[in-house]
């Protein structure tokens, strides 16, 4: 079989054994729904994840020791995993080919020339990793406060390392060399008293955003599979909605078209993944290249080249995708995937100066550092950013959420939705709860999304710790909010209204709703004068009821210049009069000429503190739209002691 229909087959399995996952990453009992699969799989093949993760937190999750199968085969074979494994890829070759099928092979050796802009990519990868290591930089910065001792036995191993490579150098050189030492200590030094504060900058994992596997779960989850559901191929029963994805939809798209410009676009110029791959790279042991320096130059190895990497000439390795199209379409056998280096040269180094590399360094430190100013993970805190049950706290949750929408996707609900700027730029796409769209609020019952987040920022609980029973009994249930009632939208606080949806709906036992009967009086076109009663009956002089207004069972009357003043209920009415209930009857009737009170009894709803779990099932089941009358915040949160109620 032919190496490129090998590759394509590979290609091909993999794409559909992700759009697979992507499929049964739903609940319910079909037999394509979540059954054990591991849907998690090719998030956690890849490395940047694994080494993202790891940097962010220094812990690297079980699960995504995957990552390691990964960088060794790539140090053994290449990128492969660019050009045989990765389903984001597959789609950019794909649509790449359809955008150059029908040009020459002039127009397609142009398009497919190396271009400066490729080291874009290598910006991306270290202003990410950057974001994520600035914690372990800080604990070494202070390491002359922290570990004198270390930083001693450093400074000398340096110090003895530039004597002993002293004699081989100039008296210049040497100067320049002691000179350059120096500046580093006394650098060194003032970065631990300046970082030695309260405030101490913290890592954030933000390769989510362009990392292409976590784009793509992202992209498939939140706009492809909610399109289908609105079809007749439907996934769930319900439509799913998501907010805010009109930019995911945006990226994805614009990444995918650009192919018909450029062939793989997004890999060769945006991948942070394609990047550390070719960090990798240079190191492989089997590579394409030439076995010959003859060449007639004819150029038709790079045609239809996949990454830009010049198998013409001296081929640039790191940015070789092996998708060994060069093999394919050398008439004269000159390329080979050999362990031998390129008989016409290699570029093993990216394009990229010392000083865009400190630049783009600093710029990763500093930009997590400049948007924490705004003190959205300390006291200016969003109440609205409720995240998911068994989240971690918000400084190490953004230390490890990779943004990739698998709880989204998993929640029975529709209730876990992407951010936008409720955490700030920091937090846009991780999970946060809208209990207003969906099917009801987060079930209590469920523990779904942590346990299939790949990299546990939402950590895996068992039902016995969400509901906080046998052995949690003492820590009591998780809470994830509190409900609050806003009494200028609540029907029966506000409008007089009788409503007690919330108290009905509320999960909890005992419930955290509870409600204070009162009795409000009703206000009428003209004043209600008897004209005749009876011991259930009473005709008014005049006719200006509405037929069966107050049937409902909520309302009674008081009959004014009466010694009996009891409250009776109306269980019906007419223009000119109403009926009371046979369990408390008149015991005389009211004499004629009296006048007759209507009461509304309202049922006013209070939210008990120290029983809400903030699950958000009022606050769905609302009757009143837009701007619910009760409203769930993160207050009283069992992830962060912070966010207590004081009650």
């Amino acid at each position: 079989m032919n190496i490129i229909t090998t590759r394509r087959i590979c290609q091909v399995f993999f794409l559909i054994i992700f759009l697979w996952f992507c499929v049964v990453t739903t609940l319910g009992k079909e037999w394509w729904q979540l059954r054990g699969w591991p849907v998690n799989w090719i998030i956690q093949m890849d490395p940047l994840v694994g080494l993202g993760t790891l940097l962010s937190t220094h812990v690297l999750y079980a699960g995504l020791l995957w990552g390691l199968a990964t960088v060794v085969l790539t140090i053994l074979l290449g990128r492969f995993f660019c050009g045989w494994v990765c389903p984001f890829g597959s789609i950019h070759q794909f649509v790449g080919y359809l955008g150059k099928r029908n040009k020459r092979v002039s127009q397609k050796v142009r398009v497919n020339r190396y271009h400066s802009g490729q080291s874009i990519k290598y910006w991306i990868l270290i202003f990410l990793l950057t974001a994520a290591i600035i914690e372990i930089a800080t604990d070494v910065a202070l390491l002359p406060r922290n570990r004198l001792w270390l930083f001693i036995t450093i400074a000398l191993a340096l110090l003895i390392v530039i004597a002993i490579q002293g004699a081989r150098q100039t008296l210049n050189s040497y100067k320049r060399t002691i000179l350059l030492y120096s500046t580093l200590i006394f650098i060194w030094l003032l970065l631990s008293f300046l970082l030695n504060g309260d405030q101490r900058p913290s890592a954030s994992l933000q390769i989510g955003l362009l990392d292409p596997i976590p784009l793509l779960y992202r992209s498939i989850n939140f706009i492809l599979l909610p399109l289908l559901d609105r079809t007749a191929l439907k996934l769930q029963t319900v439509p799913r909605f998501y907010e805010g994805t009109w930019l995911i939809g945006a990226i994805f798209i614009s990444a995918v078209l650009l192919n018909l410009m450029i062939p793989r676009f997004y890999c060769r110029f945006v991948c942070p993944l394609g990047a550390l791959f070719g960090v990798l790279n240079r190191f492989a042991l089997w590579r394409i290249g030439k076995s010959k320096e003859e060449c007639i130059d004819c150029q038709l190895c790079q045609k239809n080249c996949e990454g830009a990497c010049q198998p013409t000439s001296r081929i640039r390795i790191r940015e070789c995708v092996l998708c060994l199209n060069c093999l394919d379409d050398c008439h004269h056998g000159l390329m080979t995937f050999q362990t031998a280096p390129s008989a016409a040269g290699e570029i093993i180094s990216p394009d990229l100066t010392r000083r865009e590399f400190m630049v783009t360094a600093i710029s990763g430190a500093a930009a997590i550092s400049t948007l924490r100013i705004g003190g959205r993970i300390g006291p200016n805190w969003n109440p609205r950013l409720v995240r998911p049950p068994g989240s971690l706290a918000e400084n190490e949750f953004l230390t490890r959420c990779i943004k990739c929408g698998q709880c989204m996707r998993i929640c029975p609900t529709n209730v876990i939705h992407p951010a936008t700027l409720e955490g700030g730029l920091e937090g846009l796409w991780t999970p946060i709860l809208n209990f207003r769209i969906g099917t009801s609020g987060c079930q209590h019952n469920c523990i779904a999304c942590g346990n299939l987040c790949p990299t546990a920022a939402i950590r895996p609980i068992s039902l016995d710790e969400r509901l906080g029973r046998n052995q949690y009994s003492s820590q009591g249930p998780i809470i994830i909010g509190t409900a609050f009632i806003d009494r200028g939208r609540c029907l029966p606080w506000a409008m007089d209204t009788p409503c007690i949806v919330c108290q009905e709906n509320c999960p909890v036992s005992p419930k955290a709703i509870i409600t204070r009967e009162f009795f409000s009086t009703i206000k009428t076109p003209t004043p209600l004068v008897i004209k005749k009663a009876s011991e259930l009956s009473i005709k008014f002089q005049s006719d200006v009821l509405v037929p069966d207004q107050f049937a409902t069972g909520d309302y009674y009357c008081v009959v004014q210049e009466s010694s009996e003043i009891r409250r009776r209920r109306i269980i019906g009415n007419t223009t000119n009069g109403f009926q009371v209930s046979d369990a408390l009857p008149f015991e005389s009737p009211p004499l004629p000429g009296s006048r007759v009170e209507i009461l509304i009894r309202l049922q006013k709803p209070y939210v008990d503190p120290k029983r809400c779990i903030g699950c958000g099932v009022c606050e769905h089941e609302c009757p009143v739209k837009g701007k619910r009358a009760i409203r769930v915040t993160a207050e009283n949160e069992s992830r962060s002691r912070e966010h207590r109620l004081i009650v």
